[in-house]
C-alpha cells in the first residue's frame, strides 16, 4: 500500500511578525518543518508532498530533494491547499495522510496510529482528536450515536451548546485517496472567509453515510501549533522537556534538566552527567562517563569517554578520552585534544592539535599549532600566529617544557625535550633537548631530558 503526505506549509504566519517564513523558525536546533517531516517518515511509504506559499522560495530551496513541493497562490483555504496536490497525487497512492508543518511537536508514533485506523476503516476519512479543557482556537467534534464523527464545527460559528464539547480537532487527517480527489471539488466556498476548508469533508463523508473514525491522542501538548512567538517558546519548552527525558531514559544523568538545553541532533552517551546550565548545540557527539558543566557551551563538537569539561566554551572541537578542562577554557574551530590533555582556566585552543598528555596552563593560547605529547605548556604562554597578513604554525615537539610567558613567534619549530625559560620570546627554532631563555631568546646550553614515567 502506497502512503503519501501532504504537508501544509503556505501560511503567511502575520502574527510571527517576521521575515523568515514561519515554518522554518527553529525549534531545538531545526526549523519546524524538519520535526514535521521526521514525524511523517514513519508512517507513509512515499516522498511527502509539501504545499507552500508564503516563502515559498525559501522553503523550497531548504527542503531540497527531501520533499516534493506544490504552490498554492491564491491561498484560499486548506481544502483548495491539498487539492493542490491532486496532480502529483491522483492515482499514484492509496493513502494521503494530511498535517500542519508548523505542529513540530507532533510524534511519528501518533500518526502511525491515526494510518493504522484508516487502514481497519470502512469510510474515506480517520482523523486525530484531543480531549481538553483548553480549545486554543481549535474546532469541536461532533459525534453521532455510533461514534463515529459527524462534523467539526469551527469555534467562530459554535453555539454555546458546541463549545462545551471537549474533543477538539487536532488538524490531522488519513484519507482514502480515490474518494479525497473527487470531494475536494464538493466543498463549498465559506461564504465568511470566501476559502475551501478540508473539515468540510468530514460532513460530506457523513452525507455519503460513510464513517468518520478518529483517533483520541494522550499527550496534549502533541496538538500546539505555532502562529506567534509566544506559542513557539511553548513547543521549544515542551520540546526540550521530551528531548532531556529522552536522554535520561538512555542513561544519562541531569542534576537539573529544567536548566539543561539540548538541541534535537545532539547524541549522548550512557553515564555522562550534566551540571546545571549546561547547552549542548548543532552535530554534537558526547561519549560515556563525562562531566559536563555547570555553566558550558559545547556546539559541533565530538566529546570522548570520561572527559571533564567545567564552566567552558567548546566549538568545533574534538576531545579524546579523559580529557580535563576548565573553568573558562575555550576551545575554537579545529581545536583536537588527545587523550588525558588537561587545560587550565582561560586558555584559548584554536585550530591545533595537543597530542596525548599534554598539559596546558592557564591564561595561554595555542593557535595555528602542533603540540607534542606531554609537553608542558606554561601559564601565559602564547603562540604568536599572526602576522597581520598571514597566519604561521607553530610545531612544538614530544616532552618539550615552555616556561611561564613565553612567547612563540610563527613560524617556529622547538624540537623535541626542548625547554625554555619563563618570559622567553621564541623567533628562532630551538634544537631538541635545548634551553633557550631571554629576548629574544638564545640557545644557551644541552638540557637532560626526565625519563618517562612508566
Amino acid at each position: 500500500m502506497k502512503i503519501t503526505a501532504v504537508l501544509l506549509a503556505a501560511g503567511q504566519g502575520t502574527r510571527m511578525k517576521s521575515s523568515l517564513p514561519k515554518v522554518l523558525h527553529p525549534v531545538a536546533g531545526r526549523p519546524m518543518i524538519w520535526h514535521a517531516l521526521q514525524a511523517i517518515q514513519q508512517s507513509t511509504t512515499e516522498k511527502p508532498v509539501v504545499v507552500v506559499g508564503h516563502g515559498a522560495e525559501e522553503v523550497t530551496q531548504y527542503l531540497g530533494d527531501s520533499a516534493q513541493t506544490v504552490l498554492q497562490e491564491p491561498q484560499l483555504g486548506t481544502g483548495h491547499a491539498v487539492m493542490q496536490a491532486e496532480a502529483l497525487l491522483k492515482g499514484k497512492t492509496d493513502l494521503v495522510v494530511v498535517c500542519y508543518a508548523d505542529m513540530p511537536l507532533m510524534r511519528g508514533e501518533t500518526l502511525q496510529k491515526l494510518v493504522e485506523t484508516q487502514k481497519q476503516n470502512k469510510g474515506p476519512i480517520s482523523m486525530l482528536t484531543v480531549v481538553s479543557g483548553d480549545p486554543r482556537g481549535f474546532g469541536r467534534i461532533i459525534r453521532k450515536d455510533d461514534g463515529t464523527v459527524k462534523a467539526i464545527v469551527e469555534e467562530y460559528v459554535a453555539t454555546p451548546e458546541q463549545l462545551q464539547v471537549k474533543e477538539l480537532n487536532v488538524g490531522g487527517y488519513c484519507f482514502d485517496a480515490n474518494w479525497l480527489w473527487d470531494a475536494l471539488h464538493r466543498i463549498p466556498k465559506n461564504p465568511k472567509k470566501g476559502e475551501y476548508y478540508l473539515t468540510d469533508t468530514v460532513e460530506l463523508a457523513s452525507a455519503d453515510g460513510l464513517p468518520v473514525h478518529a483517533t483520541v491522542m494522550d499527550d496534549v501538548e502533541e496538538t500546539i501549533g505555532v502562529n506567534t512567538r509566544v506559542h513557539l517558546s511553548e513547543v521549544e519548552a515542551a520540546m526540550r522537556r521530551r528531548i532531556n527525558q529522552t536522554h535520561m531514559m538512555n542513561g544519562v544523568t541531569m542534576i537539573d534538566p529544567a536548566s539543561v538545553y539540548i538541541e534535537a541532533d545532539v547524541k549522548i552517551g550512557r553515564d555522562t552527567v550534566i551540571m546545571p546550565n549546561t547547552y549542548l548545540f548543532g552535530n554534537t557527539e558526547i561519549g560515556e562517563g563525562n562531566v559536563l558543566g555547570p555553566n558550558t557551551i559545547i556546539r559541533d563538537t565530538r566529546v570522548g569517554n570520561g572527559c571533564k569539561v567545567l564552566a567552558s566554551s567548546l566549538e568545533g572541537a574534538i576531545l579524546e578520552n579523559d580529557v580535563d578542562m576548565g573553568p573558562f577554557a575555550r576551545l575554537r574551530k579545529g581545536a583536537h585534544l588527545g587523550n588525558h590533555v588537561h587545560m587550565g582556566n582561560f586558555g584559548e585552543v584554536k585550530d591545533s592539535y595537543l597530542a596525548d598528555g599534554v598539559k596546558m596552563g592557564h591564561f595561554s593560547y595555542i593557535g595555528n599549532a602542533q603540540v607534542g605529547a606531554n609537553t608542558n605548556i606554561g601559564a601565559g604562554t602564547i603562540t604568536c600566529n599572526y602576522d597581520g597578513e598571514k597566519k604561521h604554525a607553530t610545531e612544538i615537539g614530544e616532552d618539550v617544557f615552555i616556561g611561564s610567558d613565553t612567547m612563540l613567534v610563527a613560524p617556529v619549530k622547538l624540537g623535541a625535550g626542548a625547554r625554555t625559560g619563563a618570559g622567553a620570546v621564541v623567533t628562532k627554532n630551538i634544537a631538541e633537548d635545548t634551553l633557550a631563555v631571554g629576548m629574544p631568546a638564545r640557545s644557551i646550553r644541552k638540557v637532560e631530558r626526565k625519563p618517562k614515567k612508566k
